[in-house]
Parts: structure tokens; C-alpha cells; sequence
């Protein structure tokens, strides 16, 4: 490997550090879900908040995050987000209370909106053509790794949490299992704040701001000298053409419309279909199949490391096969596997048996359970309306993995099939695809501004699916849930396939004078 190639890597694998605590934050909280459900007494909203509070601001950050990069630069903006990182995992540990822990992961959703606007948008502008895929895929490629990682923290501390072992219980790993899991992030957030001190500002920022010899020291050590001039040389001449400060406004000019339209396309599909709702309540997910409390952190664990392999997969094809291919094939298998998983619970029915009561009566008060017994229900919704009618709300929360498990008559399998189907259909396309997009679609000088436009709308998609998924799942069912995704899906496909042009291989100075040519055309 060339020592320029090696630069460019290790400089964007330490960016796209960012990428991993964003991961780690976004999906630990799946495992945080049951316990605070019960400890704070959340309705199935508010248990929303604490799960899409960090979205909202994650949402706000990346209207900001583009244009303040334009101003003070990209590394100072990442190392503003990974302090909230940290900051927002140790607030969240010592959360006394409900609404303490929304405010904590509200300063944290600062961060992961910033880092998932910058990083890929800082690694597009340093790599070279050839790699730029792949590259900007290494973000994404962090993602995955930080949320298998969550996945497989939450169930490490879960599991240490029945040992009896000293140091077990003088950390508390029981007691306090869901403030370990939150709190742990400090450390890799730490780590990446210092890490981003050893690599340069984005060559591309600083030829924005007149600072061409600096810029062009960076090119050099990523792609060689002469190409370092050839590329310098690109960038003035593309500035040149537009003097004036980018603003919002141009985004809706009818030059930018093709590209536009494609951006939120894009971000609206990679949320709609519903990655969020897998990745925040995985355990959750797997419980209502009937498997418990253990087992379902355990299949949390392959939903993490099915992401990661087609991750893997999709960043070694992407500059081979194409944006386009990988995109439209994706969104295919995301629809067919929704479809599968609205089957499967679909087809579930629920009753409670004699031979049942035995072993839930030592945690529930079989007296009140009786009315159930012999009963078959065949939906979710109208098992878990008689079970909480009978019970009550608090005793059913409390216990809803155990009676889910004792009442429920379903192929777990198939939902494992299904769910793991879906993650790896987005890890090989939604998920490191929309990232590289956004960052070749728009032009060096409106890049930053309109990649945070499409990415808010991304976020907000995003936190709208987090925030209503329990209530989905309480009051529509998991079959009707799982149907609606697949519905986005299969709206989206043909919208891809029409509209969506092949980026790879070419300069980002080169794609912005051919999609301009494209958009005049349209006008």
C-alpha cells in the first residue's frame, strides 16, 4: 500500500471515530429500555422521549454542525461533539430522575449530530476519487462497529450483574446495570477528543478560507504531490465561480433541485423503513417473539454483528459495483424482510396454560392471572389488553417478558431470519450509501449547508420513528408495525430506480459540473 493511501486510512479511520460513539450512543439505550420503563414509570410515550430525546437534538445539531464547520472548521466542530459525548454519558449514569436523563441525552444528541454531519463530510473532501467511496464508508463502517458494540456491552454488564463475585457487587453492575451501560461511552469519547489532535483540517476548508499552501501540504500527504496540484487547482476554480457565502435559500433554487430532491429521497427512506426502530429497541423487539429477557439481548448481539459484516461487504463493493446497484438491491431485501417479519407476528397467537401459571405465580398473583388461563388470543394488541386488564399496567410491565414467553406460540426463528434480513439489507445499502451520496451529491461550496438540511430532515424522520414505536407496537400491533415499514420500502424502490444517477469514480469537482448541467436542464 502506498504511503499516501496509508495516511489517507489512518486519517479517516481517526475521524470516523466519531462514527463509533455515535453507534455506541444511539443504540445502547436499547438495553436501557426495560429498566427504566419500570424504575421511572414511563407511559409508553415517555419512554419514546428518553429513547428519541437524543434524535431532536441531533437533528438541530446538523442544521448547525455544515455551516459552523464552514466558519471555525471541521476538526474544531468534532471535538466539540465528542466533549458532549462524554459529558452527556456521565450526566446520564447519575440521571436521579426521568426528566434529568432526557436532558442528558439531549446534550448528547448535540454531539452525534455534529459528528454525523462532519465526519463523512471531512473524509469525502481529503480522500481521492478512486477511494472516496470506501472512505466515507469507513463513518458508517464505525456506526455499526459502536452499535455491536453497545449490544454487546449491554449484555456483558447484564450478564456480570448475576455474579456473585466481589468486584461485581462493589460496582454495582446489578443494581445499577442500566447506569453502567449508559456511562461506559466517556471513555471512547475521551479517547477521540484527544486522537483528533493528531490529523490536519480538511484540505478543502482551508483552500475555502485562502489558505492554499496549508491545503495543498494536506493533499500531497493524501494523494501524492502532483495530484495535490491538479486537485488544488480544481477546487479554487470551482470556489471562484460562486464568491459569495452559501445560504439556505439556494438550496431551493431550480439549479439545485435534482440534487436536492435525490438528498431527501435518500434521507427520508434510510429512516422511514424503520433501521431506527430495530436498532433502539432490538431487545424489545426479540421479547415480544416470546424468547426472554437473556435471549434477547443475546440476538441484539447478531443484529450487531450481521451490521457489521454487510457493512464490510458494502464498503468493499461500493467503488466496484456502484451507489446505484447496491441502493436499489438494499431497499429490495429491506421490503421483503419487513414483509417476513409482519408474517411472522402476523401468524403468532397467545394463550395461557394450566401447566404456565405454575411458573409465573411465584412473580405474579395467579389469582389474577386465572381469568386468562385456557384463552387464546390472536393478536398482540388483544393479548396484552387482557393482560393488563387483569393484572393492571405496572404488574404487566413489570413482567411482560415472562408471560410474552409462557402465552405466546410463534416461529422465533422466522423473526430472527427476518429482523437479521433487514439489517443486513440496510447495511448494504441505506446505511454507509446515503452518507457517500450526500457527500458527492452537492458542490464544495454548498456542502456543508446542504448536508445539513438533508440531514435534519433524516434526523427528524428518525426521531418521529423512535418516538412513536412503543405506541405503534402497544396500540397497532407488531404485525401492522413491520407492514407499514415495508409499505415505505416498496414506495421508495421505484423512486430510486428512476431517479437516482451513478456517482462513483469521479472527482467531486467533475460530479458537480455534470449534475449542474443536469439541473439547468431540468429547469
Amino acid at each position: 500500500m502506498e504511503a499516501t493511501t496509508i495516511y489517507t486510512v489512518r486519517t479517516a479511520l481517526i475521524v470516523a471515530l466519531g462514527g463509533f460513539l455515535m453507534g455506541f450512543d444511539v443504540s445502547v439505550i436499547s438495553g436501557v429500555v426495560p429498566f427504566i420503563e419500570t424504575e421511572f414509570q414511563l407511559s409508553k410515550i415517555q419512554l419514546g422521549w428518553a429513547v428519541a430525546s437524543l434524535t431532536l437534538t441531533a437533528t438541530l445539531a446538523m442544521m448547525v454542525a455544515g455551516p459552523l464547520s464552514d466558519r471555525i472548521g471541521r476538526l474544531p466542530v468534532l471535538k466539540i461533539a465528542a466533549v458532549l459525548f462524554a459529558l452527556s454519558a456521565i450526566a446520564s449514569a447519575v440521571a436521579p430522575d426521568f426528566l434529568t436523563l432526557v436532558v442528558a441525552r439531549l446534550v448528547g444528541g448535540l454531539g452525534v449530530g455534529a459528528a454525523l454531519i462532519i465526519a463523512p463530510m471531512y473524509i469525502a473532501e481529503l480522500a481521492p476519487a478512486h477511494l472516496r467511496g470506501r472512505m466515507v464508508s469507513f463513518n458508517q463502517l464505525n456506526i455499526v462497529i459502536g452499535i455491536s458494540a453497545a449490544f454487546f456491552s449491554n449484555y456483558l454488564i447484564l450478564s456480570l450483574g448475576d455474579s456473585d463475585q466481589a468486584w461485581v457487587q462493589q460496582l454495582g453492575l446489578a443494581r445499577w446495570n442500566w447506569r453502567w451501560m449508559l456511562g461506559i461511552e466517556a471513555l471512547p469519547a475521551i479517547l477521540y477528543f484527544f486522537a483528533l489532535y493528531t490529523v490536519p483540517e480538511s484540505p478543502r476548508w482551508l483552500a475555502m478560507h485562502g489558505k492554499d499552501a496549508a491545503a495543498r501540504d494536506v493533499l500531497a500527504r493524501a494523494i501524492g504531490t502532483a495530484q495535490a496540484d491538479v486537485e488544488l487547482r480544481a477546487v479554487k476554480e470551482a470556489l471562484a465561480t460562486h464568491e459569495e457565502e452559501a445560504s439556505l435559500g439556494e438550496l431551493f433554487r431550480p439549479t439545485m433541485r435534482r440534487v436536492l430532491t435525490l438528498g431527501i429521497l435518500v434521507a427520508v427512506l434510510q429512516q422511514i423503513t424503520g433501521i431506527n426502530a430495530v436498532f433502539f429497541y432490538a431487545p424489545m423487539i426479540f421479547q415480544q417473539s416470546g424468547v426472554g429477557t437473556d435471549a434477547a439481548f443475546m440476538q441484539a448481539i447478531f443484529v450487531g454483528l450481521i451490521n457489521l459484516v454487510f457493512t464490510v461487504l458494502a464498503i468493499s463493493l461500493i467503488d466496484r459495483l456502484g451507489r446505484r446497484p447496491l441502493l436499489i438491491a438494499g431497499l429490495a431485501g429491506i421490503a421483503a424482510s419487513m414483509l417476513l417479519l409482519s408474517y411472522g407476528f402476523g401468524s403468532a397467537s397467545y394463550t395461557i396454560r394450566d401447566d404456565a401459571v405454575a411458573g409465573l405465580s411465584q412473580k405474579i398473583d395467579a389469582t389474577a392471572l386465572a381469568p386468562l388461563v385456557g384463552q387464546t388470543f390472536t393478536s398482540d394488541t388483544a393479548f396484552r389488553t387482557a393482560a393488563v386488564a387483569a393484572l393492571g399496567g405496572a404488574s404487566y410491565k413489570a413482567h411482560e417478558a415472562d408471560l410474552l414467553t409462557a402465552a405466546i406460540s410463534i416461529n422465533p426463528a422466522l423473526i430472527l431470519i427476518g429482523i437479521m434480513a433487514f439489517v443486513a439489507s440496510f447495511a448494504m445499502s441505506l446505511g454507509p450509501v446515503m452518507w457517500v451520496l450526500f457527500s458527492e451529491l452537492f458542490s464544495n461550496r454548498m456542502r456543508g449547508i446542504a448536508i445539513s438540511f438533508v440531514g435534519l430532515i433524516n434526523s427528524a424522520v428518525s426521531f418521529g420513528v423512535q418516538l412513536v414505536f412503543p405506541w405503534q407496537l402497544q396500540n397497532l400491533g407488531n404485525s401492522k408495525t413491520f407492514l407499514i415499514y415495508a409499505a415505505f420500502a416498496l414506495v421508495g424502490l421505484p423512486l430510486v430506480m428512476k431517479l437516482l444517477p451513478e456517482t462513483k469514480g469521479k472527482s467531486l469537482e467533475a460530479l458537480e459540473a455534470e449534475l449542474s448541467v443536469k439541473q439547468r436542464r431540468v429547469a
